[in-house]
């Protein structure tokens, strides 16, 4: 049977297999043999040796589209970047680092603005117009009140979605709302990855429907990923794609340079203000470590 790990504990892989359930697995010692680990998000083919018990082996791992070191995971489509417009108010500046985390890893992104019921019109209309043009979809939402929860969900849908956010924004609340339709299974699949005396946080699979999944993980939650030079931050605001070739010097950084056809489209609205400021200031930061 062909299923997908979702989660793995001291060397039991649960295997979560459409129509069946969780199966937990252990891994033949080949995988060893050949230094290869299964890992959270691997698609595996899989024997069923207790169909009570739901417990079967592990016998091949099917080809990686992706594979990611911290966490160590496997597969992932895309990432889902979540912020509360209330109680937190947004930090644009931490949420700019989290976007640019997840483009560093190569990872499509979406963004959604959470607790939308608490806020006026006016302010999604700012908040939209902030990073509208940043390349990310946007999506205001309401966990609470399951507003734009379908819209959303429909961008999630057939893919590997791994979630980030600083505490409070209420991710949990929707990965929840998102399991609407497949709650008692993954009810089950909680009891039975949860029991026993495994307590540590690990990376888990949470299933939102048969072929879709979001990734809970304690390892996005830390920012310290800036491995790049100063010069490269620039291409990862696509904002500024239209304007660097107009620039009168190559490259450029866009901070003090003249003639910079970034700054112009800056002064005539085109290009965010908080954005291209926390751009500044991430460009100092890297400046700054250089040094050191």
């Amino acid at each position: 049977m062909q299923g997908r790990i979702v989660k793995g504990i001291a060397g039991f892989y649960y295997v979560f297999i459409p129509g069946v359930g969780i199966l937990e697995c252990k891994a033949k010692g080949i995988f060893r043999k050949n230094k290869l680990k299964p890992l959270v998000g691997d698609r595996v083919l899989v024997t069923l040796l207790n169909k009570e018990e739901k417990t079967g082996n592990i016998e091949e791992i099917l080809e990686r589209e992706n594979e990611l070191i911290r966490p160590a995971v496997a597969n992932i489509d895309q990432a889902l970047v979540v912020f509360a417009l209330k109680s937190p108010e947004p930090n644009f500046n931490l949420l700019d680092r989290f976007l640019l985390m997840m483009k560093q890893k190569g990872l499509p992104c979406i963004l959604a603005f959470n607790k939308a019921d608490l806020v006026g019109e006016d302010r999604l209309a700012e908040i939209r117009s902030l990073y509208e043009k940043s390349g990310h979809p946007i999506f205001f939402i309401s966990a609470k009140n399951e507003m734009g929860l379908l819209e959303l969900k429909d961008a999630l849908l057939g893919k590997i979605t791994t979630l980030a956010g600083p505490s409070g924004v209420g991710k949990s609340s929707l990965i929840n709302s998102l399991q609407t339709g497949v709650s008692m299974e993954t009810g089950t699949v909680s009891e039975k990855i949860q029991r026993g005396k495994h307590t540590t946080r690990h990376s888990e699979l949470i299933p939102i429907d048969e072929d879709s999944f979001i990734l809970d993980t304690p390892g996005f939650t830390s920012l310290s990923v800036f491995n790049l030079e100063k010069e490269e931050l620039e291409s990862l605001y696509s904002e500024f794609e239209p304007y660097r070739k107009h620039c009168r010097f190559t490259p450029c950084s866009h901070t003090h340079e003249p003639d910079c056809a970034v700054k112009e489209a800056l002064e005539q609205g085109e290009i965010s203000r908080v954005r291209y400021e926390n751009y500044q200031q991430i460009y100092e930061e890297l400046k700054e470590k250089k040094k050191y």
